[in-house]
């Protein structure tokens, strides 16, 4: 297959072809129905005699050309409905009747707030679409995109990369209504259904003014998973971002969460002296213990130094519990019930990496066995230690 992309060095043309390079390549290997051979890339410095050659051999077209922010209003319908005609009548110019997808925009629908020259020329652009489908056969596959979420230009047109990019950048910003809310499609989310759209299993709806009602035979197509968020929950985890590098806590970031979307979108504007930070490391003649990240219901992650022959630990705990891998250095672990007096030991090493539970009422130390090399501990507990309550209680084992 032979794929060409219009609007290819935009924020969703470049994650879209980075992504159609990654099945070419054979690197991404869940899509394997997907057999792409060429990728043609055309964007505002490409010429006609380019657009003319893909249009000639194409088998699919992304067309994901526009214009959003014009200097003047009469260029929206230049560029999105001009383009549009441009691209379709090449297409005709051959006989090629590829697929055509349109990247539309729920202004669309010019209702209440959408009824703008933006709106105006893009449902122009579906009509368009929609006519040339009758005339020719070809499939063509329109959707109406609400807000994307993905890396783009900030003080442009999104406002999610525009607060990003101030709070990863320390620069201000303005929020003008925080109640405000947003529909959001994150740009991975998007990609994930343009291949659907290649496997033809792309999901149809019909709209209730602005609202996307699935169906089968709904002559848009749409990607049906968005998030609804207002933009102080926004800039709420995005200031949750920012200090945890001080806090160490990590704000909860489950799979498919909107949360987890937005921190990896926000690392992406770190400027590079923000890559790492320090972290504070709690030294002693016995070694050091640096604690890594805090998390709201999964406790901590601390990293232990011990010295050579050095013993650490001779505590016990009630309800805490902690997991100690070794990744470096030879050492022994140790294990006492304090109420039965049944003991264990486990031999550890860097060499086989395991995990040891330190189980709760049996008091535990860890031994270095090396006289030349430091002992490296990853350690693990289900709680953020607190000084106040730190249900730790010395007890040599």
């Amino acid at each position: 297959m032979k794929i060409l992309v219009t609007g290819a060095k935009g924020m969703v043309g470049t994650a879209l072809c980075n992504n159609l390079k990654n099945i070419r390549d054979g690197k991404n290997k869940t899509r394997p129905d997907i057999r792409i051979d060429e990728i043609f890339e055309y964007d505002v410095d490409s010429t006609e005699k380019e657009l003319d050659e893909y249009c000639k051999s194409c088998d699919f077209v992304f067309n994901l050309a526009g214009v959003n922010r014009p200097q003047n209003s009469e260029d929206f319908m230049r560029g999105n409905f001009g383009f549009a005609s441009l691209l379709l009548d090449t297409l005709k110019k051959y006989s090629n009747k590829a697929t055509v997808m349109l990247a539309s925009s729920v202004q669309a629908t010019c209702i209440g707030r959408y009824d703008n020259d933006y709106g105006r020329s893009k449902k122009a652009g579906e009509n368009l679409f929609f006519s040339y489908a009758e005339q020719t056969g070809a499939k063509v596959a329109v959707y109406r995109f609400v807000n994307l979420m993905g890396h783009s230009r900030p003080k442009y047109n999104s406002a999610v990369s525009t607060f990003c990019w101030a709070v990863a950048n320390d620069e201000e910003f303005t929020v003008n209504d925080p109640n405000t809310e947003l529909e959001l499609l994150y740009i991975d989310d998007l990609i994930e259904g343009m291949f659907d759209l290649l496997e033809g299993r792309e999901k149809h709806c019909e709209y209730n003014g602005i609202e996307a009602i699935e169906s089968d035979e709904g002559k848009f197509c749409y990607i049906p998973l968005t998030y609804k968020i207002t933009l102080g929950k926004i800039v709420e985890l995005l200031m949750q971002f920012k200090n945890q590098p001080k806090t160490l806590m990590m704000p909860k970031i489950p799979d498919g969460s909107f949360a987890k979307k937005l921190y990896s979108l926000y690392l992406t504007y770190l400027p590079k002296e923000k890559f790492k930070y320090a972290l504070k490391m709690n030294v002693d003649q016995r070694g050091s213990f640096t604690e890594l990240m805090h998390t709201e219901d999964c406790g901590q992650i601390s990293v232990n130094i011990s010295r050579p022959g050095i013993t650490k630990g001779q505590h016990w705990h009630n309800s805490k519990w902690e997991l100690f891998i070794v990744v470096s250095g030879h050492g022994l672990i140790r294990e006492r019930n304090i109420n039965t007096g049944e003991t264990v030991e486990f031999e550890v090493s860097g060499d086989k990496i395991e995990a040891v539970h330190m189980i709760p009422g049996w008091t535990h130390n860890i031994i270095n066995l090396s006289e030349t090399e430091n002992l490296v501990t990853v350690m693990t507990c289900n709680e953020i230690f607190d000084p106040n309550k730190p249900d730790t209680f010395f007890e040599i084992v």
